[in-house]
């Protein structure tokens, strides 16, 4: 996807997901998005897009694990708390890992202060009102503007490891990210049309 005009250090989408074992797919709880760069008919299938990489991924995130999996010009930062629930935050490949991470911990907090342990129980995906997560989007949109952003260091220790990983060192073997699309109910027809074709020419989900 192209985007319609360049604007380095992105965040497209973030998420609230319940992971863990009593969930045999992670379920999207809240989400927001910021497509206004992308063509108006492209917007739903990064949409779906978005979606789907953010429950394959968080998915393969261990409980207290934090990992940033690049996908062509997306890097998908991920957090699983040890009490199963998982954020994303998609973003540009240059846009500092660190303060998504941070944006991510102060987000899971706020909403379980909002919303008790309800999620726990969560089926319905995007199911769960949580208003600051736009505020959040906007404030964390351009890093070097965000509120808290000079305490990055401290809010998040050094020695918290980020994991950076490509998709075939996160998928299990064997497994291709061609083949989840196709079995995805996530993704359109279309969507998935689309994927097949901007692959064969490298194009897809490309931000410039």
């Amino acid at each position: 996807f192209q985007r319609k005009n360049s604007r380095t250090m992105k965040i497209v989408g973030i998420a609230l997901v319940r992971c863990g074992p009593s969930v045999e797919e992670p379920i999207p709880m809240s989400t927001a998005s910021d497509l206004s760069s992308y063509g108006y008919f492209q917007r739903q299938t990064v949409k779906e897009m978005l979606t789907f990489l953010s429950k394959t991924f968080s998915k393969r995130t261990q409980p207290g694990q934090r990992q940033s999996i690049t996908h062509e010009s997306f890097v998908v930062h991920c957090y699983v708390r040890s009490d199963g629930l998982g954020g994303t935050v998609t973003t540009d490949l240059e846009y500092p890992a660190r303060v998504a991470f941070v944006m991510l911990t102060q987000m899971m907090d706020d909403f379980t202060n909002a919303v008790g342990d309800s999620w726990k129980s969560v089926e319905i995906p995007e199911s769960v009102a949580f208003p600051q997560m736009e505020e959040y989007l906007q404030k964390y949109q351009n890093p070097a503007e965000a509120d808290k952003v000079t305490k990055i260091q401290k809010d998040l220790d050094e020695t918290t490891q980020i994991l950076h990983k490509t998709i075939d060192s996160v998928l299990e073997r064997g497994v291709k990210l061609d083949n989840l699309v196709e079995r995805s109910d996530d993704l359109s027809r279309q969507s998935k049309m689309f994927y097949k074709q901007a692959k064969k020419s490298n194009s897809c989900c490309v931000i410039s």
